[in-house]
């Protein structure tokens, strides 16, 4: 396995909280290759297509509830604090699923 830099950490941790910093991960030649940018990139994007989903449907329901907004941007923010820890973040169901899909 790779040595994960610090540049790793802070990008890993940069694509949990803006979603198009995982973008970038996966389309520039540096970045794309490193394994540990590229879990919390491919990971991150998954959530917060997740995410907007859920929350477009919950909106749609209940007319605009927004607590859900702020309880999952918080949750973003945790495992932005631990991809900057160098840990891998799993994400209940999006992990599994991105690996089954041979995405990381």
């Amino acid at each position: 396995m790779n040595d994960i830099t610090d540049n790793d950490k802070l990008m890993a941790a940069l694509a949990w909280v803006i979603p198009i910093v995982g973008i970038v991960i996966l389309v520039a030649e540096g970045m794309k290759d490193r394994p540990f940018q590229r879990y919390h990139a491919v990971n991150s994007l998954a959530f917060n297509v997740a995410f907007f989903v859920i929350l477009t449907i919950i909106s749609a329901v209940t007319f605009g509830f927004g607590g859900c907004l702020f309880v999952l941007w918080f949750i973003s923010i945790f495992w932005a604090i631990k991809a900057y820890q160098g840990e891998y973040v799993n994400v209940p169901v999006i992990s599994d699923f991105v690996k089954k899909q041979g995405w990381v």
